[in-house]
């Protein structure tokens, strides 16, 4: 995955574990109500059903490893993500109206893939 300056999911919860790997940058996390800085290298293992989120605060792009169990979570990425050149080609820059387009893409998406968004995006 790459995570754009700014960018990452609102809080949500989902009834797969999910493991996330960094490879490249930071992010912050929320897990369990405790918010810490996850950085590259850092492993990050989140229980079904637990609320989480994430965002990239930092100015640089960041690359992830993220590993869903049971497999399935990828469709939804693939419908949602935009796609790239190569496993290491940055994500484009989205304008005001594809960044809207992008969340309510996934509004619509998420209860088909099983997850619950617990705010608004």
């Amino acid at each position: 995955m790459h995570i754009p300056p700014g960018g990452g999911p609102p809080p949500h919860r989902h009834d797969f574990e999910e493991t996330f790997i960094l490879l490249e940058g930071e992010i912050e996390a929320t897990f369990r109500g405790k918010r810490s800085t996850v950085r590259a290298g850092d492993t990050v293992n989140i229980p079904a059903n637990a609320p989480h989120q994430f965002q990239n605060v930092s100015t640089s792009q960041v690359r992830m490893l993220c590993i869903c169990s049971p497999a399935g979570q990828e469709k939804l990425f693939i419908e949602v993500g935009v796609p790239v050149a190569t496993r290491t080609t940055p994500p484009p820059k989205l304008n005001e109206d594809a960044q809207a387009a992008f969340i309510e893409k996934v509004k619509a998406l998420a209860p088909k893939y099983r997850t619950e968004l617990l705010r608004e995006a």
